[in-house]
């Protein structure tokens, strides 16, 4: 008897648990070791890093899911990771929360510039980045999807730039969730009535494109 072995499709929230769930782990940890003092440097500094390094397990943990379940790891979510185990250790090894805030800024900036370039040259490079494609969307459809997510990546950049000046690390961390999660989903539905004018099919608004790709 001949075995198949084809690729598991995966499901939106799916998607979601693989993106989302290394920064809820950063935020529980953090909010378990923060002290009680916000003033207390030395307690805070202690969470960072906990929390810093639960944040690299758990991105590492979500990459090798992602390969497990779907058999496949999008490049996105690959930099992505690369970018929080590279972060990530530079704020434990110098105890400098900065580097690890600084990451979505230097992710959000790549993905922006990267996307508008490939607008400007007639390229949808959303589509290689994701390694996605949304049955029945015609390639007008993708090149305006990399142009719009190329341009709300920019707002991400420069909303997480100025959220890390006028907050406090534990603030900044709740913002993440509370702020850059829900503009995402919301942006991402948005982009929905564009699509299906572009010939994407209900069935690839279900399982795929109501799934954000990762911003943490």
């Amino acid at each position: 008897m001949s075995e198949q072995n084809p690729q598991k499709k995966p499901s939106g929230w799916l998607n979601v648990a693989v993106d989302y769930g290394p920064l809820l782990v950063f935020l529980g940890v953090y909010w378990f070791y923060a002290p009680a003092d916000k003033q207390d440097m030395v307690g805070v500094l202690f969470a960072v890093i906990r929390s810093t390094g639960a944040f690299m397990v758990a991105a590492i943990v979500a990459l090798g899911l992602s390969k497990w379940l779907t058999g496949k790891v999008s490049r996105m979510l690959m930099l992505s990771t690369i970018l929080i185990v590279g972060f990530g250790g530079l704020t434990i090894l110098l105890r400098d929360p900065v580097y690890v805030q600084i990451k979505p800024t230097v992710l959000y900036l790549f993905f922006g510039v990267v996307l508008l370039i490939g607008w400007l040259r007639g390229k949808a490079l959303l589509q290689w980045l994701l390694e996605a494609a949304f049955e029945g969307l015609s390639d007008d459809g993708w090149l305006k999807l990399s142009r719009n997510w190329g341009a709300f990546f920019l707002v991400l950049a420069a909303l997480n730039q100025t959220l890390v000046h006028f907050l406090s690390f534990g603030d900044w961390l709740w913002a993440k969730l509370w702020v850059f999660m829900p503009l995402s989903f919301l942006f991402t539905f948005s982009q929905i009535p564009m699509l299906l004018r572009h010939g994407l099919g209900e069935e690839g608004v279900e399982e795929e494109e109501t799934t954000p790709p990762p911003v943490s």
